[in-house]
């Protein structure tokens, strides 16, 4: 059979073409975060069950597959950093990528979010300050990356006692994070044993392990749901201001991750195929459809998102190129649905809710971005040689956000990691 005029057994390996700025994962993440946005406000605001649900047979969603994604991409680019990096280093880009945006959003959430909304609901302010779940137990609630209380003041709750909101949480898109953090800690782990440079082959003993449990779970059942929410309180919690870590989270987020992690470590070896990438679109949908997703799907997604990083045509990799508001988008998108849900504004249907989901969602990431992200990334060199002179819109490997050229011509934008947050799905 002949391949069709245009596609290509391999356009060469990763290693040739996934570096520099010429690549589409700007368009790719900030689509991803606006999927979850997308899902939520079914949930969120109708009380339905979110997009893909029913299509993959309650294996997945569409904000489940946005968080699977972006695990993929961070496997990617955080264990480029975990090579390039001594660990001190490595570990304060992490810290600077992800923390400064997120305290500024709960402190935003806390103190002028939930006050707005407790005022509407209860005509003043009185009762909100001292409220046992106020916006002070809030901040200190929720600061290590772990959404330990769910309302500020009860003003979620009260929309749900109005018969507005379906969900308990304020922002419960945040659930993911610690997950992410967790994976850092792995790529930490294995660049302090060597073990990303010199025994690569140990991330391909962990992806066998974690695929092995995979299918062990699909040989049960073969449209099952990678995790059960109704089990997360039966989880384990290594540090209490972490939260409690469900087992089957860890397995499946970290597959995905450690997805990425190979293709990074093996670039060299992996084509970038047109014909593998048509394939694993087919496979991708047909497992959501017909089942075993996380066997076959999940790798052959894996494998989707890089092809396009690299394929998409040029208009594409434009986007998102200097300036990544993903990461703002997803951890503000559940705090602007919310609010939007507690003031009544479902009541016009879904599209103008969605509409206004979105915009609100990319106008506070927006001023995440240049009021906060992008400031706190121009300290990522500091006590460095390097610092001097870079630009704050790149980093060879903090997430979204870049500064310098890694050796090797790998530019920016190529090695800003994905913070999932950087997740959603049915924990909302």
């Amino acid at each position: 059979m002949s391949v069709p005029r245009g596609l290509r057994w391999s356009q060469g390996s990763v290693a040739d073409l996934f570096s520099g700025r010429n690549n589409s994962l700007g368009f790719l993440r900030l689509t991803l975060a606006s999927a979850v946005v997308v899902s939520h406000a079914r949930i969120l605001g109708f009380g339905n069950e979110e997009f893909g649900h029913h299509f993959s047979h309650g294996q997945t969603d569409l904000g489940k597959l946005s968080v699977y994604g972006f695990f993929v991409l961070s496997g990617i680019l955080v264990t480029r950093s975990g090579k390039r990096l001594p660990l001190g280093r490595f570990l304060w880009h992490r810290a600077l990528r992800l923390l400064p945006g997120l305290w500024v959003c709960l402190a935003v959430t806390a103190f002028l979010v939930a006050p707005l909304l407790y005022w509407r609901q209860q005509g003043g302010l009185e009762g909100f300050w001292g409220h046992p779940e106020g916006p002070l137990r809030y901040m200190s609630s929720n600061w290590a990356v772990a959404p330990l209380q769910n309302d500020v003041s009860g003003v979620v709750a009260t929309a749900g006692e109005s018969g507005l909101a379906h969900s308990p949480s304020i922002d419960a898109a945040l659930w993911s994070l610690r997950y992410e953090v967790l994976c850092y800690v792995g790529v930490a782990l294995l660049a302090l044993t060597g073990a990303l440079v010199r025994a690569r082959r140990v991330v391909l003993l962990v992806v066998g392990v974690l695929g092995l449990l995979v299918v062990r779970d699909a040989l049960k059942v073969p449209f099952w749901s990678g995790f059960d929410d109704s089990d997360y309180h039966t989880s384990l919690e290594l540090f209490h201001f972490m939260g409690r870590f469900d087992p089957d989270v860890v397995l499946y987020l970290g597959l995905a991750f450690a997805l990425g992690s190979v293709i990074e470590l093996y670039r060299e070896r992996v084509p970038v195929s047109d014909v593998l990438g048509v394939a694993s679109a087919l496979v991708f949908l047909g497992s959501l459809r017909f089942g075993y997703f996380f066997v076959v799907g999940l790798p052959a997604y894996a494998y989707l998102l890089l092809w396009l990083a690299i394929r998409l045509p040029a208009p594409f990799r434009r986007i998102g190129a200097r300036h990544d508001y993903s990461y703002g988008m997803y951890i503000y998108g559940f705090v602007v649905q919310q609010s939007l849900v507690a003031v009544g504004f479902t009541r016009w249907g879904f599209w103008p809710y969605l509409g206004m989901s979105l915009a609100g969602a990319l106008a506070a990431a927006v001023l995440s971005w240049h009021v906060v992200e992008r400031p706190a990334m121009r300290l990522k060199d500091l006590g460095s040689s390097r610092s001097a002179g870079r630009s704050p819109t790149g980093e060879g490997d903090a997430a979204r956000p870049t500064v310098p050229d890694p050796p090797g011509g790998v530019s920016s934008a190529v090695t800003a990691d994905v913070s999932p947050a950087e997740g959603v799905g049915k924990r909302a």
